[in-house]
C-alpha cells in the first residue's frame, strides 16, 4: 500500500516561512525522485521543486528559486520543503510524489496524499 502524508501547511503573513514534511511508505523511497507540486483553485497544477533519490540534483520552478529550499531523510522517509519569504501567491494545496526530472523540468509520476494547504494572507 502506498502512501503519502503531508503536514506542515497553514495560515502565514507575506514574507514568513513553513516547513512542509511529507512522510511516506509502501515505497522504495531512497530509490526514487521525488517532488512537491501545488494546485490553487482555477489553476493548472504546478511543480515546485524536486530532488533525486540521492539528493545529487534539484530542480526549481522560477516563481520559487532563491524562496524554497526541497530536502529529504531517506533514514525517516520523508521529503521536506523549507519556504521563506512567502507571497501571496504561493496559497495553495502542495502535495508530494514521485518524479522524472533534470535540473531544468520535473514531472510527477503519482498523485498521492490528500495534500497540505499552504494560505499566505498579504
Amino acid at each position: 500500500q502506498v502512501q503519502a502524508v503531508e503536514s506542515g501547511g497553514g495560515l502565514v503573513q507575506a514574507g514568513g516561512s513553513l516547513r512542509l514534511s511529507c512522510t511516506v511508505s509502501g515505497m522504495p523511497f531512497r530509490v526514487l525522485n521525488m517532488g512537491w507540486f501545488r494546485q490553487a483553485p482555477g489553476k493548472e497544477r504546478e511543480g515546485v521543486s524536486c530532488i533525486t533519490g540521492l539528493g545529487d540534483t534539484t530542480y526549481y520552478s522560477d516563481s520559487v528559486k532563491g524562496r524554497f529550499t526541497i530536502s529529504r531523510d531517506n533514514a525517516k522517509n520523508t521529503l521536506n520543503l523549507e519556504m521563506n519569504s512567502l507571497k501571496p501567491e504561493d496559497t495553495a494545496m502542495y502535495y508530494c510524489s514521485a518524479v522524472t526530472m533534470s535540473s531544468l523540468s520535473c514531472r510527477e509520476v503519482n498523485y498521492w496524499g490528500q495534500g497540505t494547504q499552504v494560505t499566505v494572507s498579504s
